[in-house]
């Protein structure tokens, strides 16, 4: 394969992402318009890639993007809504905003709007103001360019980058479009830590990365039937004249200025939604070269970026909050390697049956989704989880939601929730006495990993998962939890919380001690499912 790297950015073609096809999406099934003669067919459901415009005029025919992981899908939503924020095409106030949805409006003052935009603001490899990059590394990224890994938060490894740097200088270049939504991202989700800037390029702050704004939390998106019902769920009521600005390019021109990385690490508030939206977390520039005549990326900087304050409430309308482990006020609740996200979902229907009281009546997202009526929508929530600077997994779910529901959906959540912790405390309770029983005498330093060999509760939570969410499913569609959905989810964990402890069990050895120590560790699970503190719905059932 021949490649044709050029020296400057002026000498290649421009690359539009509203007009360029930066963005695949899932397109709904429906009528196709038949030849001449012919009978009508219906169009199948299918993948079509399309630009920011495209996907704005037609948001009605696309049910959702297709992203390579459920960052970038956020990521790219919340472009979207910067750009809805920018046209002005948005609701005032809750009431317009109820009809914005129930009347499925338009978002075409959105896509006009950005057709209607000068070409130079939208170009990705513009030599002096490239879309969402910071031209400023510009002298720095032949000498220190590494490859489009850098881009990519998955790919990337440690954030502290002056260690692990091999897999960074890739050979393989990355196709614009992709480079486009993995920049986004980055904006989104970039972890903290070190860059490889150095502090002499444009100030000693330019290598101290922050984390993204939804680096640490749990971002809740209100999931409709297509991708401009998402849109107009999410968007939030706000007047024409307080929308703010939309983030361009660090080197255009924007109310107050950019910070500067000589100083003081200086943070601030954003101005209005369209900036939160379309805010620059990091500086980042892309170099394009041609390979076999098609526009590439092969280079990449990134460095530190724009710093947000603590933001307040009506710029965390989704967030749902949790008690933070020191005590104080509740903090957004953050992605966890040890809890899946469907564990902590009796905290996202609290929020949702709880309005703000930080914020006024009607005006949070929540308050305006429990005034929808006759209709579903599911709540994905999204994080990333990471270990220091390196991130180590993406985490997704969505839960059903219906209005004039919430009390029913948060009543089951939370028995549920109890259901399976009750359940986990009595496994770890028979692995104690399994343990103590096989290996009466241990070392002290092998006491925890004996007991790992038989605490069942990995698996009790992975095969509970499916059992909770066809509860929840049960309840969304209309079933009161206490007329049969809760007690059939307590007898699906009663039965598999006895199954992963024999499955644990079947490691002892088979002599007498082995024998023993099984039946005393079932006769405990046995016990504590009997008790009066287990869960009614969780109990042994009664003999006959």
């Amino acid at each position: 394969m021949s490649r044709d790297f050029l020296e400057s950015r002026d000498a290649l073609s421009s690359w539009d992402p509203r007009t360029e096809a930066c963005q695949p999406a899932l397109t709904r099934p429906g009528p196709e318009r038949p030849a001449q003669g012919e009978d009508p067919t219906v169009r199948p459901a299918g993948v079509r890639r399309a630009g920011l415009v495209e996907l704005l005029r037609n948001a009605e025919e696309f049910t959702a993007l297709v992203s390579s992981t459920p960052g970038e899908e956020v990521a790219v939503l919340e472009y979207l809504m910067a750009i809805m924020y920018a046209a002005k095409c948005v609701p005032a106030t809750p009431a317009a905003w109820r009809e914005w949805v129930e009347d499925e409006h338009p978002l075409e003052q959105a896509a006009t709007w950005l057709e209607e935009e000068p070409p130079e603001r939208w170009d990705l490899f513009h030599p002096e103001r490239p879309l969402g990059q910071n031209a400023l590394l510009a002298p720095f990224m032949a000498a220190h360019g590494v490859g489009s890994a850098q881009l990519v938060i998955e790919r990337t490894g440690d954030y502290n980058q002056f260690f692990d740097k091999v897999h960074l200088h890739d050979p393989e270049p990355m196709a614009p479009d992709a480079a486009f939504r993995a920049m986004l991202t980055q904006h989104a989700y970039g972890l903290g830590g070190r860059a490889m800037a150095k502090a002499d390029w444009l100030g000693p702050q330019l290598t101290y990365q922050a984390v993204g704004r939804l680096g640490t939390r749990i971002r809740v998106v209100a999931r409709g039937r297509t991708l401009g019902d998402t849109l107009r769920l999410n968007i939030a009521p706000c007047k024409p004249g307080d929308t703010g600005t939309f983030n361009y390019s660090w080197t255009a021109d924007r109310p107050g200025g950019r910070r500067t990385f000589r100083g003081r690490k200086a943070s601030r508030l954003p101005d209005g939604p369209a900036d939160l939206h379309s805010f620059l977390g990091r500086s980042i520039l892309l170099r394009p070269v041609l390979v076999d005549g098609r526009v590439m990326v092969d280079r990449v900087l990134r460095a530190a970026g724009e710093i947000l304050d603590p933001l307040p409430p009506v710029h965390l309308q989704d967030a749902v909050l949790a008690p933070r482990r020191s005590g104080g006020e509740p903090e957004p609740l953050r992605p966890s390697e040890e809890r899946a996200l469907w564990r902590e979902s009796h905290a996202l229907y609290a929020a949702a049956a709880t309005a703000d009281p930080k914020l006024a009546k009607g005006t949070g997202l929540y308050d305006r989704l429990a005034g929808l009526r006759d209709r579903r929508v599911g709540l994905t929530a999204v994080g990333l989880i990471s270990r220091q600077a390196t991130a180590t997994a993406w985490v997704s779910d969505t839960f059903p939601y219906v209005p004039g529901r919430e009390a029913q959906l948060k009543w089951a959540s939370d028995d549920g929730s109890l259901i399976c912790e009750y359940a986990a405390k009595a496994l770890y309770a028979a692995a104690v006495v399994a343990r103590d029983e096989a290996y009466p005498n241990p070392k002290p330093a092998d006491k925890a990993s004996l007991l790992r060999r038989f605490h069942a509760e990995p698996e009790l939570w992975a095969g509970a998962a499916d059992h909770f969410s066809f509860l929840m499913a049960d309840v969304s569609a209309g079933t009161d939890p206490g007329e049969g959905p809760l007690a059939e989810f307590g007898r699906e964990i009663h039965e598999l919380t006895r199954k992963v402890l024999q499955a644990r069990l079947a490691s002892l050895p088979p002599g007498g001690r082995g024998m023993n120590a099984r039946a005393k560790a079932e006769q405990k699970l046995k016990k504590m499912l009997a008790s009066s503190a287990c869960p009614p719905y969780l109990k042994e059932p009664p003999r006959d």
